[in-house]
């Protein structure tokens, strides 16, 4: 770093995203991304015509998605926020609602922590239940501050009820995050508690089950309150946070349902085969609700297997700490590539054997 950078910055500990190789031609399994292209309405409205209209900066109101979001959710415009990917709606609100801290579990997404060093605001990590599940009862018995949870976890894909984080609304003493980046792979949102609950925030993203991760388009559902607070960050430091395709792309995308259904049923059929396959070869595999699989086996350490599909061509995440150095975390991708990855996986665990 140099002489220049500010003191209180130096102990950051930046986000490692996983792995965009461009050296060979990879199965990407490793980033949760979609495998399917984005909706035929996003291919549409991005003509010659809007990217013309580029010279123009975009709508800082964002008022067509806002509306569509609102459409789709069921919620008034007022109850909505967008942002440059749900990355940059979690971080609004982690300056937002950090005054007294956040607690969130031990293992769940890794820009949490990092958010909270980059705002300097007080971070306590809840160890996990000893199935790798949200120990609800310990956030429960949080006295101070905000909490944020992703639901399905994001290292885990374990889901949780609605009931219980209704149950935990009402005893958080500060905004209660939920990180629905995953919702629509097996789980029921709770958007609809954002009207009964005032200190309830659900973000969501298109990256996931909306097949948009390159377009940065991320939400959150509130108060009107809350999403006010939120606006009053994003006008006092980037208005124009979403650029005109992404708008256009996300706004198409939400006008597509029969498109969404399709794409997310395909994802949970081929997740479900594959976590079947993987326990069949005498792997240990979460019952995720999300777009990826943990899974681990006794014959191979997850390092070890990572390395070894990786020189298949074959990306999947190994995260390395200390809860989960024995697994890979999967991205669900077509049923070709997983198809693909059980081969290249049955056979480096025979060699293994041999």
């Amino acid at each position: 770093m140099s002489r220049f950078f500010s003191s209180a910055l130096q102990g950051i500990e930046p986000y490692v995203p996983g792995e965009q190789p461009k050296d060979q031609q990879y199965i990407k399994l490793n980033t949760n991304e979609s495998p399917y292209p984005p909706a035929p309405s996003v291919m549409e409205v991005i003509d010659r015509e809007a990217v013309s209209a580029l010279r123009l900066y975009s709508d800082p109101t964002a008022a067509s998605l806002i509306q569509a979001l609102a459409h789709t959710y069921d919620v008034s415009p007022s109850s909505v926020f967008v942002g440059n990917g749900s990355d940059e709606v979690l971080a609004f609100a982690f300056h937002a609602f950090g005054e007294n801290g956040f607690t969130a579990p031990i293992l769940s997404y890794g820009f949490y922590p990092v958010f909270a060093s980059f705002f300097g605001i007080p971070y306590t990590a809840v160890p996990m239940t000893s199935a790798l599940s949200i120990d609800m009862e310990a956030l429960q018995a949080v006295t101070d501050g905000s909490i944020v949870i992703a639901n399905p976890n994001a290292q885990t894909g374990l889901y949780i009820e609605p009931s219980e984080i209704e149950a935990l609304a009402r005893t958080a003493p500060g905004v209660l995050i939920v990180d629905e980046a995953y919702i629509d792979f097996g789980g029921e949102s709770v958007i609809p508690l954002t009207q009964k609950y005032d200190n309830l925030l659900v973000v969501g993203t298109f990256s996931k089950s909306r097949n948009l991760a390159g377009a940065r388009v991320g939400f959150a559902i509130g108060c009107p309150d809350l999403i006010a607070d939120l606006n009053r960050l994003k006008f006092s430091f980037n208005p124009y946070n979403l650029n005109r395709l992404s708008l256009l792309a996300a706004t198409a995308a939400l006008g597509d349902p029969d498109y969404f259904r399709d794409c997310t049923a395909r994802i949970v059929r081929t997740r479900e085969k594959t976590k079947a396959a993987l326990r069949e070869m005498g792997f240990t595999v979460t019952d995720s609700r999300a777009n990826f699989l943990l899974a681990k086996t006794p014959q191979m350490h997850g390092r070890d297997l990572y390395t070894a599909l990786r020189r298949k061509g074959i990306l999947v995440r190994y995260l390395g700490d200390p809860i989960t150095e024995e697994c890979i975390r999967i991205t669900i991708g077509s049923e070709e590539e997983m198809d693909t990855f059980l081969a290249a996986t049955k056979q480096i665990l025979e060699e293994q054997r041999s």
